[in-house]
């Protein structure tokens, strides 16, 4: 009768037909279970019975009442007291896991005791199954269902590194078929536990994107893979399914699912994975196999075998057998190594290289490991000594094949040198006088664009392959050579047969015999073409140069000359009644910077003073052409009368119809001497600065757009009446200006400057601010100073 039916039969009356028929169905499985119980307990009594017998001394029968005497005197079933003999003569994981889990839980006697029997009862069941389906499936009923587990998969690892599931309960039949077999390097939860080597514990698997079997069915549900794995060497990974997110688990318990871990490894040495139709396991060779296949190879083969501790852990490998193409790395013969650990023969392997922990891993795992250049150490006699070789290591039965191929020093030195020829584009040859042999390695028979297959060409007729204008040059290096028997070096075209000319230096050396006769010349051909090429752009780049450098210092000489023959850096003093006027001219430190800066200071016929200071944008001829027109047309402009804005607005139309699109920035004053007023008007200029009584301080900012910006532009004006020793200050920005402060800093340091002056005559004055400027633009300086007497 189906499960389900059974269930459809619970709710029907116990007095109805149907009723006590499914009382019976209820009874009979209880029964059953029962049975299967005590057979399971029997097993574990017999168990403890075989002990008695070992230890006591005596037959079974009175081993059986003993048995029977001390579990009345303990209170406690004679299973019970069973699983207690078992643990206490055992003391293996399972034992320590139980005696951990009852330390830690605190737990009454009654679950104590209950807990000792279910490990016990899976692993006496475990050891009893059949196949590992039916391990599997006894491990969920006794050990892990108590724990909250729902389904339990175990794994076995093939020598690829694939996973096959040997055994499966509590997933659907249909996903355990899909999932039989998992290809290698396949990333999953059962590989991550197999690669790592060491368990991992989910929490929920919507916390990972790892695919395994069953997460369809419980994707929030906690997981649990633990390598299976004895000696060293792991078999599988058993892997355990919750159906909700799993909180961390205490110490013992983690205990407990490594001791099932370390069952079901044994189960899988016991039961190996079926045969699969698609997925047929690789028959692995024995140990003598082995050492034949090892002995067949062209390449130095060591047959390691595990080497296990009292405890049945891993410490080491024996080497078991070395071929005949080994070659240590100290040089030790074959019989010195074949049969030693592989720590005791090779200790340093455990360090840096990290070979050892390799090996361990490949026999762990049985996935292949494989890498180039590996520095390889012995120690012998206490000394270090290295190699550099390539590495196979891979699993084959319970034997590691370890293959090494120690570089050949001489032989990577030839093949450097040949690469480093083939990037220099450099050949060799060797021509025996006496024999006429001439040897070309492959580089020359490329320079000469000949076949490989061609004779070489000697060197007495080298001028024939040359230039015919180079001739004289091949001739003189083949006297030296030859004759005065003294090494040499030329350079000429090469004439190949595809009508290619490459340039070429050869440099040969003569080989003399123990008389003193010559037999041998060496030498090498190197293409110089490209370094040639790049010489005769290089030489064209210089001669372009030297002329634009010849333009450019003309340019500037001529610039110079003219923004000297307009300003001259030194002016006589502008003598007007009740003022003096100085003005300074600082040109440029670099004669390519000359640059736009101007100044102005004339007597008007109206009787005032036309004083301007100007900044045209730019350096060379063009700043300095352009600032004698603006300076020329400002001077004519002034003669109209006009006021300062005006005349800053028709010099704005002047430099906006200038060609080249010319701009520039300017102060314009016109000074009264006999009412000492000044009137003035800035064009994107910095504005004057007055110096009264020790003080110093600008000029109101006027509204002014700088020069040639737009065709008609208002300038705003200004007015200041000066008093008696008044000191007005007109500059352009080259006296302020610096790379790493803002204009308003650089002018804070002009006033202080002007205001800690003593009174001084005024040229002195405005020498002192030359010398204090704090610029650091190499530009021109214009400083035009006025002081009212």
């Amino acid at each position: 009768m189906p499960v389900g039916a059974v269930r459809d039969l619970a709710g029907v009356a116990p007095t109805s037909p149907v009723g006590r028929l499914a009382a019976t169905v209820e009874r009979l499985r209880r029964e059953v279970r029962a049975a299967q119980a005590e057979a399971e307990g029997r097993a574990l009594v017999e168990l403890a019975k075989g002990i008695l017998v070992e230890r006591l001394g005596c037959g079974p029968a009175q081993a059986a009442r003993q048995l029977e005497e001390l579990a009345e005197q303990a209170r406690m079933s004679s299973l019970e007291f069973a699983v207690e003999v078992i643990n206490q003569a055992a003391r293996d994981r399972v034992a320590e896991a139980t005696d951990a889990f009852l330390a830690a839980t605190g737990a009454r006697a009654a679950r104590q005791e209950q807990a000792a029997v279910r490990l016990r009862a899976a692993e006496s069941a475990a050891l009893a199954a059949p196949d590992a389906q039916a391990v599997v499936g006894s491990l969920l009923e006794h050990a892990l269902r108590p724990l909250g587990a729902v389904a339990v998969a175990l794994w076995a690892a093939g020598p690829d590194g694939s996973l096959s599931l040997s055994g499966s309960a509590g997933f659907a039949p249909a996903e355990a078929s899909r999932w039989r077999y998992v290809p290698p390097d396949v990333a999953t939860v059962a590989r991550r536990a197999l690669t790592e080597r060491s368990g991992q514990w989910i929490t929920s698997l919507a916390n990972t994107g790892l695919p395994t079997v069953g997460r369809n069915a419980h994707p929030d549900g906690g997981r649990v893979a633990v390598p299976a794995g004895t000696g060293g060497r792991i078999h599988g990974v058993l892997e355990i399914a919750w159906p909700a997110p799993l909180e961390p688990q205490p110490p013992q318990v983690i205990r407990q699912v490594e001791a099932l871990a370390e069952l079901c490894a044994h189960t899988l040495e016991t039961y190996p994975p079926q045969q699969d139709a698609v997925h047929e396991p690789r028959i692995m060779p024995d140990t003598a196999e082995l050492m034949d296949l090892a002995d067949g190879l062209h390449d130095p083969a060591l047959v390691l075998e595990p080497y296990l501790d009292d405890s049945g852990r891993l410490a080491d490998f024996r080497i078991q057998h070395v071929n005949t193409r080994f070659l240590d790395p100290a040089g030790r013969p074959r019989a010195v190594v074949s049969g030693a650990l592989l720590l005791e023969a090779y200790p340093m392997t455990a360090g840096g290289s990290e070979l050892f922990q390799r090996i361990e891993r490949v026999y762990a795992t049985g996935e292949p490991f494989r890498a180039r250049r590996m520095r390889l150490t012995a120690l012998v006699d206490q000394v270090p000594l290295s190699a550099v070789a390539d590495i196979s290591i891979s699993r084959h039965g319970n034997s590691v094949l370890l293959i090494w191929r120690i570089e050949d020093e001489t032989a990577r030195l030839a093949s450097l040198l040949q690469h480093a020829q083939r990037l220099g584009r450099v050949g060799g040859f060797e021509e025996n006088l006496l024999t006429g042999d001439i040897t070309w390695n492959g580089q020359m028979f490329d320079l000469y664009g000949r076949p490989p297959t061609s004779p070489p060409v000697p060197l007495e007729e080298l001028p024939a392959h040359a230039h015919p204008d180079d001739a004289v040059t091949i001739r003189r290096f083949l006297r030296t050579v030859l004759h005065q028997r003294r090494p040499a070096s030329a350079a000429f075209r090469l004439q190949r047969p595809d009508s290619v000319t490459r340039h070429i230096r050869v440099v040969a050396e003569p080989v003399l015999d123990t008389d003193g006769r010559l037999f041998v010349v060496r030498g090498a051909c190197q293409d110089i073409s490209a370094q040639h090429w790049t010489e005769v752009a290089l030489a064209a780049t210089r001669d372009q140069l030297a002329h634009t450098e010849q333009q450019a210092a003309e340019r500037n000489r001529l610039a110079l000359q003219l923004q000297h023959a307009i300003m001259p850096p030194a002016q006589a003093p502008v003598r007007v009644p009740g003022m003096e006027v100085a003005v300074r001219y600082r040109p440029a430190e670099t004669e390519h910077l000359v640059g736009g800066d101007w100044y102005d200071a004339v007597v008007l016929p109206s009787g005032l003073v036309l004083l301007c200071v100007g900044d045209v944008a730019g350096h060379g001829i063009e700043a300095a052409t352009s600032m004698v027109v603006l300076r020329n047309a400002l001077r004519g402009l002034a003669v109209t009368g006009a006021g300062p804005g005006q005349l800053l607005s028709w010099l704005n139309l002047v430099a906006h119809h200038l060609t080249g699109a010319v701009t520039a920035t300017a102060v314009c004053a016109l000074f009264d001497p006999d009412e000492r007023t000044l009137r003035w008007a800035r064009a994107g200029h910095l504005p004057p600065v007055l110096v009264r009584d020790g003080e110093a301080a600008p000029l109101p900012l006027l509204k002014g757009l700088l020069l040639g910006a737009v065709p008609d532009a208002p300038y705003e004006e200004g007015e200041v009446r000066l008093a008696p020793e008044d000191t007005l200050l007109m500059y352009t920005d080259g006296l302020v200006e610096r790379r790493d402060s803002s204009v308003e800093e650089s002018l804070t340091h002009l006033l202080t400057t002007a205001s800690r002056a003593a009174p001084t005559a005024l040229d002195q004055q405005l020498d002192r601010l030359l010398t204090y400027s704090r610029s650091d633009t190499d530009d021109d300086t214009c400083l035009v100073g006025i002081r009212v007497a």
